[in-house]
């Protein structure tokens, strides 16, 4: 039934009040921009060594951190027929690429556009959306382990009638499927859907609405003989010579919406986004930590298969207080990797479930400060739960909540 809900908001009216990563600085035309922005923060962690979703696991014997989450700096460039975006992201990791695409447009075909390169997968609303502008520190963590680092390599058309219907956009994109890896490990490509549809200024410029809905269709290889599946809440095998190469599907279907109320009291935003479908991964081990079994590939996996139904969605919610410079914030999200069965027969014998079968949900809240149109100071804590399970490890909640302190500088 779900799945029928979310084919049918694919073919009816999403909008965005979006920061799109997918553009350059402005469609004008213009020379060379230079833009970014750096993230710096501090962290307090409930326990040391804890495997986290807000920017990355802590080190074994580190319950707290100072970091570059991210420091950005993007160039792009437009022309009358063309446009151009690079992005690097500078931390002490060191040095990755972000963005790396080449866009084509013609002034009397204005209605198209086609992107080739290195871009966001165009799915859903919070996977384009720049963590720049974002209110929350980071992307709930189903978004994370589905798209980690959000980009892929691809070609792209994007579709936005501006005369005939300015509040549709639509994108279909063609990826390697493999995200930020040097490069695909199969022949196989990914395909990604998305429609938008966008309604401003509605109920004398103080309403705002989106919604929208996005399909992605795509595998993963098989390098065993074996991988399983899931049947009666319990991991099945299936061996055969066959599945050595035997292509997996991996298939996503979401669904999003937006509203923003600007009233007396200051501006009231709600974001909701809800993704289900089938992610083949593998299964916990001493190299993989439990939630990472299940997060998409960036390189051939070498280990059985494990295809696991799931499902994820967020809540996040925002408030202006009294027109000021102050914003509280309030977030929730899940993310169930086997939806298929219940975290009190996960680790019972005979049915071959891991610590990647285990379903996650985190409550943050927080405030941000504008100190200036440039400079931003963010407060947040996420209490992150989890039910206890068969497994040794993993018999009662974490102790993996995050506390975050912020400064962000954009330019």
């Amino acid at each position: 039934m779900k799945k029928y809900l979310i084919l049918f908001l694919l073919f009816c009216p999403f909008l965005g009040f979006t920061q799109n990563n997918n553009a350059p600085s402005s469609y004008d035309l213009h020379d060379i921009k230079i833009t970014g922005y750096l993230q710096t923060q501090f962290q307090k962690a409930q326990s040391a060594g804890i495997t986290s979703f807000s920017g990355g696991d802590f080190s074994p014997n580190s319950d707290s951190r100072f970091m570059i989450r991210r420091g950005r700096l993007k160039i792009d460039r437009v022309d009358k027929y063309s446009s151009i975006v690079f992005q690097i992201d500078a931390t002490q990791n060191g040095v990755n690429l972000m963005d790396a695409f080449i866009q084509l447009h013609a002034p009397s075909v204005n209605d198209f556009l086609f992107t080739a390169g290195l871009f966001n997968r165009p799915f859903g609303y919070s996977i384009i959306y720049s963590s720049g502008y974002r209110d929350f520190p980071e992307r709930a963590r189903v978004f994370q382990t589905l798209m980690p680092r959000e980009r892929d390599l691809g070609a792209m058309v994007t579709f936005h009638p501006k005369k005939i219907a300015k509040f549709l956009i639509a994108d279909l994109a063609v990826v390697n499927g493999s995200g930020l890896s040097a490069r695909d490990y199969d022949s196989k490509k990914d395909v990604v859907a998305n429609l938008n549809f966008k309604f401003d200024s509605l109920a004398n410029k103080k309403f705002h609405v989106a919604f929208g809905g996005s399909i992605y269709k795509g595998t993963v290889r098989s390098n065993t003989d074996t991988y399983f599946e899931e049947k009666s809440g319990s991991f099945t095998t299936n061996t055969s010579s066959d599945n050595v190469g035997k292509n997996l599907n991996r298939e996503y279907f979401g669904a999003n919406l937006q509203l923003q109320y600007d009233n007396s009291f200051g501006t009231t935003t709600f974001k909701t986004e809800y993704v289900e479908g089938t992610q083949p991964g593998v299964a916990n081990s001493a190299s993989i930590a439990g939630p990472y079994a299940s997060q998409s590939f960036a390189t051939q996996p070498l280990t059985n298969l494990y295809l696991r139904h799931f499902n994820g969605y967020y809540f996040w919610l925002t408030q202006q207080i009294a027109k000021s410079r102050f914003t509280a914030l309030l977030a929730y999200d899940v993310y169930d990797p086997n939806t298929d069965i219940s975290e009190s027969n996960i680790g019972l014998a005979g049915n071959n479930t891991t610590a990647g079968d285990i379903k996650y949900s985190t409550l943050g809240y927080g405030l941000t400060c504008s100190l200036n149109s440039r400079l931003k100071l963010t407060v947040y804590n996420e209490h992150v739960v989890n039910d206890g399970t068969a497994l040794s490890a993993y018999q009662s909640d974490l102790k993996d909540n995050v506390f975050t302190t912020r400064l962000q500088y954009r330019w």
